[in-house]
């Protein structure tokens, strides 16, 4: 790479939110030629289970800040005894990686690269032991089987694994007639859809790519498969469990063929009509608890996208409020968010041949536009967008609402449903949510007079505090004029004779922003009887114990 391309791959790296298990930031000479070799092992381990084709150490930059700051440190420099240090790492990274390593000025700042290769196939070992890297620590890869497992499993699909002892009788038949008719209104327009009837049970699951020249695969028992063919995939578990989470308690198991059970899952969600009453309209704005498209839409994703290698179970819980999904595995490439606009299209998939045959079935979308269309179902509906936040690197969350968090984020969408974008729906649903939103969005937020407050506590602003009737919420955002916290003291010393440092903090403390820290809010009282000392009021006591009296003119 040319110094150009440098400083722009430096620059997207910077812009990370944080370190994460693929990128690590250093300043200074700080580590041994060892702890190097332990690096590269475990950044290129972590990239793989992150799918990424390539994982980063760069020396130069503050990892708190992701400020360019410069290093003292000299790669080509070292030695390892008498031996040139890349030679002595090269021969201990097993198998043989070609990690590069770049050096770039980056405004008059010495910038020291590694650019190092995903494992692949199996993990990449440092003498002779592999490492990972988990948010900013190493650590030891066997500790984590499934990981390893993940690691030598990373060129092979499970779902396109052939089970030599399964036959096409181990599918279910009615499965099979309903999967040929879901073909059949996919490809109306097709120039063999006259045919499809026509074909053998074989040709056409070869046609839709869930047996292999009729050979049965794992896909092809977990969408089609009888019941109790369950064995066939053991230890994995082609299952989805659904739990009532209420004042009433219940749970039930569906398994194969899951191609059909979604639609039984579906149909033990209580969804009724919710009302909405906004302030600007005579009727009620009426919609559906949730909508039946993103329930099937998130199902699928879970059965498309999940870990089979860790043996679990999808769960859906029904709470009162929302639907929480949980299936395992990371996202497989991105995040969540990376696919709210609807214009990222995912490369490649954790099981590969199960996602082309589920897309081929219309259960899922192949572009990536599955999550774009939940989000606008749910700002379209009024309700709070998907939310992904309780994921974790190993298990995928997400909760769908069915109901409201702040019923005036509600009337807002439906007061002001034209005249806001998708970008801004998503920036205030994090506000509604308590959710950090970086400096850009505040200000594009700000600048329409959408929000108001300081970093991170922002709050709806007032404008927007009187088409959702938000008023009182705002004030308490907003706090008092500073006049009327004066007035206060003053006639609290008026009423009694003096007030002490503990009376005022008692008087003061709940009327002051919510937003504010309680050490914010006894600095703000601080500087107050700053200002008003030996101006209206003066203290009699000590600095530890005051006595605050009015002041005699």
């Amino acid at each position: 790479m040319n110094t150009t391309e440098l400083i722009e791959l430096i620059d997207e790296l910077c812009a990370l939110p944080k370190e994460n298990e693929w990128v690590e930031f250093k300043t200074g000479n700080v580590t041994t030629n060892d702890k190097l070799g332990q690096y590269l092992s475990g950044l290129s381990n972590a990239a793989c289970i992150a799918n990424q084709s390539y994982a980063y150490l760069v020396f130069g930059i503050n990892d708190d800040t992701h400020n360019v700051e410069g290093t003292n440190y000299r790669f080509k420099n070292r030695k390892e005894g008498n031996e040139e240090l890349e030679l002595w790492i090269r021969r201990f990274l097993s198998p043989s990686i070609k990690f590069d390593h770049f050096i770039c000025d980056y405004n008059s700042n010495h910038i020291e690269l590694f650019r190092i290769p995903a494992a692949i196939g199996e993990p990449t070992n440092f003498k002779n032991h592999p490492y990972i890297r988990f948010d900013s620590s190493l650590t030891d890869l066997k500790k984590y089987p499934h990981y390893l497992r993940a690691i030598y499993n990373s060129q092979t699909d499970w779902s396109a694994q052939i089970i030599e002892k399964a036959t096409i009788d181990d599918l279910e038949p009615i499965a099979i007639k309903i999967a040929r008719e879901k073909y059949k209104e996919k490809n109306t327009n097709a120039t063999f859809y006259d045919d499809i009837d026509n074909w053998s049970n074989k040709i056409f699951l070869d046609k839709l790519k869930i047996t292999i020249s009729g050979k049965i695969t794992n896909t092809a028992i977990i969408l089609l498969g009888k019941p109790e063919t369950a064995h066939f995939i053991s230890p994995a578990v082609a299952q989805i469990t659904w739990k009532l989470d209420t004042q009433e308690k219940a749970y039930e198991h569906f398994g194969m063929p899951l191609f059909t059970e979604v639609n039984m899952i579906l149909s033990k969600i209580r969804n009724v009509k919710y009302k909405f009453f906004p302030d600007n309209q005579l009727v009620a704005a009426e919609v559906m608890k949730y909508d039946s498209e993103v329930i099937l839409e998130a199902l699928n994703n879970c059965i498309a996208h999940q870990d089979y290698s860790r043996h679990s179970r999808i769960l859906l819980t029904e709470q009162i409020n929302k639907l929480i999904f949980s299936s395992e595995g990371s996202f497989f490439e991105g995040t969540a968010e990376d696919y709210t606009a609807g214009e990222k299209t995912p490369k490649k998939y954790r099981n590969k041949w199960l996602a082309e045959a589920m897309v081929n079935l219309n259960m899922i979308d192949s572009l990536g536009y599955g999550i774009h269309k939940m989000y606008k179902s749910q700002r379209k509906r009024y309700f709070p967008l998907p939310d992904y936040t309780k994921s974790t690197r190993d298990n995928v969350v997400l909760e769908i609402y069915g109901h409201t968090i702040d019923e005036n984020y509600s009337k807002l969408l439906i007061e002001k449903k034209d005249d806001l974008s998708l970008t801004e729906v998503i920036l205030l649903d994090k506000v509604q949510k308590d959710l950090d939103i970086n400096d850009d969005a505040a200000k594009l937020l700000k600048k329409k007079g959408l929000i108001e407050g300081r970093k991170p506590n922002y709050y709806i602003s007032a404008s927007i505090a009187e088409l959702t009737g938000q008023k009182a919420s705002y004030t308490k955002n907003k706090g008092l004029d500073k006049d009327v916290y004066k007035g206060f003291i003053l006639q609290h010393i008026k009423n009694h004779g003096f007030a002490t440092r503990e009376e005022i903090d008692t008087l003061l403390l709940s009327n002051l922003p919510d937003y504010m820290t309680e050490k914010q809010r006894k600095k703000k009282i601080h500087n107050l009887l700053q200002e008003m000392s030996g101006v209206s009021i003066v203290n009699n006591g000590s600095r530890a114990k005051s006595k605050w009296v009015l002041l005699k003119i």
